[in-house]
């Protein structure tokens, strides 16, 4: 994670006055998630460079994070540490903040001054929208560019890196400079590290201030600024253009979104489909494999046809919140006694999968290595070999149908592929004859006439 800033021109060694840090020395900060470093890897009179180099601490990401909502191994082991995020913004803000408000007493004319700058950020995540970059920085009249390369060379089939390098360059006031990449580049960034509050609604329109209402992409950055918080997106552009002047695709849009959330959601009628196919499978036994939080052991529990469950997940905090919302703490002994929790890998043979009539995948296989997807069809089909087995999976196809996802994007950060459902046919042929099943595969969810259902679901059922 690296952000550096050029100034060229006259004297330009007077960086280090508009920085408000000496150029003659590494300076250290504290961050709420780590540490930021300040540096310069060149100083004359004509070009000096100045470094932001944020460094992220796992640990301290993973304790005691407000409003998170991912959990488990990915705490651990994500992009965070290499990235430009909104840690980005927040290692801006704390560092270089004097700057970001245009004081400086010792250079107050040429913090005044527009002058000859050009911003590098390297390893930002733009999800391969090509031309993000350009609509949110061209419009404020820099030079645009940006270079990605494949995944790995030696596996082109994988594609080209979500990640860009990023250059801006443009006669700007340094202070104009820092808040266009602490506003923009959380933009970039679907997975703001902090609590999205109210307060941001303001700090938006503080560092906004004289350039964002004019913006001709203004609703999207607010859009993507708030992502989690549509209200607060709202708000915010009400104080921009005015309640009166949202335009008419932006009225569709929530008109729309409150006429899908008045459908039963997807989730949930993939939970009810499921559970309905284990009832009719004649399972007396089951087991919810990465389980989540458990909506669906929780369905199964009720049906008194269901004498023994059992649900794991690679996830110890995800089996924490599964316990919270099983209140599995003041259970009523006959279910309690019928439940079994426990954490596992299923990728690794585990003696605690046999021995049920019934195996339930949601929404997992997709979030397995394409290279582990061998090892998971031994360890259930092979090794635990139930009587019945029940996958589900997205359709890639439907992915077409969400107004807001890019061509070949995936519908989450986590998945590892999405299949199409010739490709999931497929697999489950190739299943079915190597381990000795038959599969009927149906959709979940609203179908659309040429791309199928947003959900496809395998019943698996051993032959006798």
């Amino acid at each position: 994670m690296l952000l550096t800033i050029t100034y060229e021109g006259q004297n330009t060694e007077d960086l280090g006055f508009l920085l408000h840090k000496n150029p003659a020395k590494t300076q250290q900060f504290e961050l709420s998630y780590g540490k930021a470093y300040v540096f310069y890897t060149e100083v004359s009179s004509s070009r000096t460079t100045a470094a932001l180099l944020p460094e992220t601490d796992p640990l301290l990401l993973a304790r005691g994070k407000e409003g998170g909502t991912e959990g488990g191994l990915f705490d651990y082991v994500n992009d965070r540490p290499y990235a430009s995020t909104s840690f980005m913004s927040t290692a801006i803000a704390r560092v270089f903040g004097t700057a970001m408000s245009g004081r400086c007493d010792k250079r107050q004319q040429l913090a005044d001054t527009p002058l000859r700058l050009t911003a590098r950020l390297f390893c930002l995540r733009d999800n391969g929208e090509d031309e993000l970059a350009k609509e949110l920085f061209a419009p404020l009249g820099y030079t645009v560019e940006t270079s990605r390369t494949v995944l790995d060379e030696k596996f082109p089939e994988w594609g080209m890196s979500p990640y860009i390098d990023l250059t801006i360059s443009g006669t700007v006031r340094l202070s104009e400079l820092l808040n266009h990449l602490y506003v923009l580049i959380p933009v970039f960034d679907r997975q703001k590290h902090y609590y999205i509050s109210e307060d941001e609604i303001q700090k938006l329109l503080d560092h906004g201030k004289g350039w964002i209402e004019d913006h001709p992409y203004k609703e999207k950055i607010v859009r993507r600024y708030f992502t989690a918080r549509k209200s607060y997106a709202r708000k915010t552009l009400e104080l921009l253009i005015g309640e009166e002047n949202s335009d008419e695709e932006t009225i569709a849009n929530e008109e729309n979104a409150a006429e899908k959330e008045a459908r039963i959601p997807l989730n949930t009628q993939r939970m009810e489909a499921v559970k309905e196919a284990v009832l009719e499978s004649g399972a007396s036994s089951v087991i919810d494999l990465g389980c989540g939080e458990c909506r669906l052991t929780a369905l199964l529990l009720k049906a008194p046809q269901i004498r023994r469950a059992a649900a794991c997940d690679v996830s110890a905090a995800a089996l924490e919140k599964a316990a919270k919302r099983l209140h599995l703490d003041r259970m009523p002994s006959a279910l309690k006694d019928k439940l079994t929790l426990f954490q596992a890998s299923l990728t690794y043979r585990d003696k605690r999968f046999e021995g049920y009539d019934c195996a339930c995948a949601v929404e997992v296989i997709e979030h397995i290595e394409p290279m582990r997807i061998g090892a998971f069809e031994r360890v259930l089909f092979g090794c635990a070999a139930p009587k019945t087995v029940i996958i589900t999976t997205p359709n890639r196809e439907y992915n077409a149908n969400y107004e807001h996802m890019k061509e070949n994007s995936l519908r989450h950060t986590d998945h590892r592929f999405e299949w199409t459902r010739a490709e999931f046919s497929s697999w489950t042929e190739n299943v079915c004859e190597k381990y000795g099943y038959s599969c009927k595969i149906s959709g979940i969810g609203d179908t659309d006439a040429a791309l199928g259902a947003p959900t496809q679901m395998g019943v698996f059922t051993k032959n006798e």
